[in-house]
Formats: structure tokens, C-alpha cells, sequence
């Protein structure tokens, strides 16, 4: 399918418009609802709980964010409740709890975090819950995997897929230099057949991105876009950004 008009239509909020010093965390149900307040669309990372609950939640581990220590996939999503969001009185959503705030009131773009470990669980059951959703939602992912099977899956709605033109942070040392130059390749495209592409802003002015926008005529999103310089800086490369720690 064609990228909808509303994918480029209002600024991206990543994981929401939080703000710690407000007691908006990322992720969050408030973060969400101050998003719509500023008439933004919202990004959120989903993943699945022990006993396989989609909760809207970033990090691999809980340290971070929550009064919890280790893995996410280690908790069940009973322990997941238990837990308090630093800085707030806000627990961890569900992807079900966090829709029914959001109510169809701005587009969500909603990304599957993966391991890269073909598990088709975390994509196929986000897909099973953004299939009885009404409101305007995307799919992305930064796994090639997960986004054949959002095609799959949920063939309605737009999919995307999340790359860099280096993979050169330590994060990313786990997938190997086959892995990595395949993905920035993007031979995967063709394959998946993305509805955009959502790129790292430090890269977009790279040849992969570039032609692919041009040629393929498919949008592309930049993230994370954190001053309105490099908003200005990225306006010529890209058709939407995914911002934080200010207003575009």
C-alpha cells in the first residue's frame, strides 16, 4: 500500500512528548496524552513480557526507567505492574491500555523491538492487537524480519523499516559484519516491500537513503531529531522527523 497522507502530516513525538521535569516519562500514557495536546503524532516501542503481553516499553532492561532490575522478557507482566516509573506515579503500559488513551486521536507509529533472533511472537501478536485498532497506525521495526511479517500479518497497514548507513555503535556489535552490510544494503527492501523508511539523522545525507527516497518515491522519517537545527538540517533528506527535548 501507499503511504498515507497522515505519516507525513504532524511532527513525530518519540516515545511520546515526555518530559521528566513534568513527570511525563517516555512511553508513557501521559507522554501520549501530552502528545495529542500538542497535536503531534506519537512513537512507542513495543515488546513482549514473559508471558507474552505486548507492554509499550524501550529499553531491554528495566534498570533505567523503573525501580526493577534486568530483562524485560524475564518479568511477567503481573511483575511488570508492580514496578514504579522513575520520576512518576505511572506504571508501564499495555499496548491495549496504551490505544484506548490514545482513542484514534493522532497516528501512532508503533515500533516492534527485536533480538534479531527470527521470534515471530513479539510482531505476531502486537499485529493481532493493531488489528482490532480503529485509529491511524503504523509498523516499523529495524529488523528486516519483523517487517516481512508485519506484511504478513497486517497487510492494511503502512510498514516501515529503521536503518543506519554504519551500524558503527558497540550496540549493534552482536549482528556481525555479514548482518550489518546486508542491512544497510537494503537488498531486504524489495523483499518486505516497506511503505517508508524511518532513518538515523546523523546519515541521511548517505547515498542508501538518499536513492532510496528518490527512486522508490518512498517517504522517509528521520530520527531523533533533538533542536530545530537539525530539523532545518535534515528538511532536505527527509519527509518527517521523530523529535524530542523540544517543539518543531
Amino acid at each position: 500500500m501507499a503511504a498515507p497522507h497522515w505519516l507525513i502530516s504532524r511532527p513525530i513525538a518519540h516515545r511520546g512528548l515526555h518530559n521528566r521535569s513534568l513527570g511525563l516519562i517516555e512511553n508513557t500514557i501521559g507522554a501520549a496524552l501530552a502528545a495529542i495536546e500538542g497535536k503531534f503524532a506519537i512513537e512507542c516501542d513495543v515488546q513482549l513480557t514473559k508471558d507474552g503481553e505486548v507492554i509499550v516499553f524501550h529499553d531491554d532492561e528495566l534498570d533505567r526507567l523503573t525501580d526493577g532490575v534486568g530483562p524485560v522478557k524475564h518479568k511477567t507482566l503481573h511483575e511488570i505492574k508492580a514496578l514504579t516509573l522513575k520520576g512518576s506515579k505511572e506504571k508501564i503500559p499495555t499496548l491495549k491500555e496504551f490505544l484506548n488513551a490514545i482513542s484514534n486521536r493522532t497516528p501512532l507509529i508503533c515500533e516492534i523491538k527485536s533480538e534479531f533472533d527470527q521470534n515471530s511472537e513479539p510482531t505476531r501478536r502486537c499485529c493481532d492487537i493493531l488489528s482490532l485498532y480503529n485509529g491511524p497506525v503504523a509498523v516499523k521495526s529495524f529488523d528486516p524480519y519483523c517487517v516481512g511479517l508485519v506484511r504478513e500479518y497486517l497487510p492494511t497497514h503502512p510498514r516501515g523499516f529503521i536503518g543506519e548507513s554504519f551500524y558503527d555503535d558497540p550496540e549493534w556489535d552482536f549482528l556481525g559484519d555479514s548482518k550489518k552490510k546486508y542491512l544497510k544494503s537494503l537488498q531486504h527492501l524489495s523483499d518486505n516491500d516497506p511503505d517508508f523508511l524511518s532513518w538515523y539523522q546523523k546519515d541521511v545525507e548517505e547515498i542508501g537513503p538518499r536513492l532510496s527516497r528518490e527512486y522508490t518515491g518512498l517517504p522517509l522519517m528521520t530520527w531523533t531529531i533533538r533542536s530545530q537545527a537539525d530539523q532545518i538540517r535534515v528538511s532536505n533528506y527527509s519527509d518527517q522527523i521523530v523529535f524530542e527535548n523540544f517543539i518543531p
